[in-house]
């Protein structure tokens, strides 16, 4: 990572959703803010710059725990999101799982992709961004991330994670079930890390607004609805986590170049 803090905003900046037009009465009336209604890349195209040295290769890794598959669906497209910044490459890992083969099997955990590595603490400090995927359980992380939280001491006594920009996307079983507060929570790893948590905020555009349809997700991250685990991520949930992967993406990229 290059020297300084983060980027300072630019007067060519794109805003995140802009109109020419102004809102009409029965936006007024209810009190609600115009967007646009295609999905924007406003946002990630405001952290551009074409005309900035090449760097090396940067690398977000993209560490998850997933039981039964959702986090890692939205793992998978997220890396597709942060492959499409030329320069960056997302690397999948999982953690460590701390629950016995009997006991998956007894709660009927599918066979994990063995192609998919897990990582180990000391790992992390090559990343030059991380975004943390994770199930909730009664609305905080799930403990097998915990548990890899916990096994940072070192990281955290020699200061190797400390500026390195962060982000999380969950899974939840209900729509009231910590779709916010999963990662929320989570915040305080990454604050005593000196990590840069990286929300996404409504840089979507207007399929953060839809009401149409299901669909997990926060200003906090990424997120999907799993149910009683045999929902699957819908694909404005996945896409959704491809957008987080590309803004992530374009964020340290431009720090990089700061």
């Amino acid at each position: 990572m290059g020297k300084g803090g983060g980027c300072v905003p630019s007067k060519k900046r794109v805003p995140l959703v802009a109109s020419d037009d102004p809102p009409d009465a029965e936006t007024e009336r209810d009190g609600q803010l115009p967007v646009e209604k295609s999905r924007t890349s406003d946002a990630i195209a405001a952290f551009q710059d074409t005309a900035s040295p090449s760097l090396g290769r940067l690398k977000i890794f993209i560490v998850f725990y997933s039981m039964y598959g959702h986090v890692e669906g939205l793992a998978r497209r997220m890396k597709k999101g942060v492959d499409e910044i030329d320069g960056v490459e997302g690397v999948l890992f999982r953690v460590p799982e701390t629950l016995s083969p009997e006991v998956l099997d007894q709660m009927k955990a599918p066979p994990i992709d063995d192609e998919i590595p897990v990582i180990s603490a000391a790992d992390m400090a090559a990343a030059d961004g991380i975004l943390f995927g994770f199930p909730t359980r009664f609305g905080c992380m799930a403990a097998q991330m915990k548990a890899f939280f916990d096994s940072t001491g070192q990281l955290w006594k020699e200061q190797k994670l400390a500026g390195k920009p962060a982000g999380f996307f969950v899974s939840t079983g209900t729509q009231g079930g910590g779709q916010e507060t999963t990662a929320w929570t989570a915040i305080t790893q990454l604050a005593h890390h000196g990590m840069l948590f990286i929300p996404i905020g409504y840089s979507f555009g207007a399929d953060m607004f839809m009401m149409d349809s299901i669909r997990g997700g926060s200003p906090y991250g990424a997120g999907v609805f799993a149910g009683d685990g045999s929902r699957q991520p819908s694909e404005t949930e996945l896409a959704l986590a491809e957008h987080q992967g590309k803004y992530m993406a374009a964020i340290v990229k431009k720090l990089a170049q700061a």
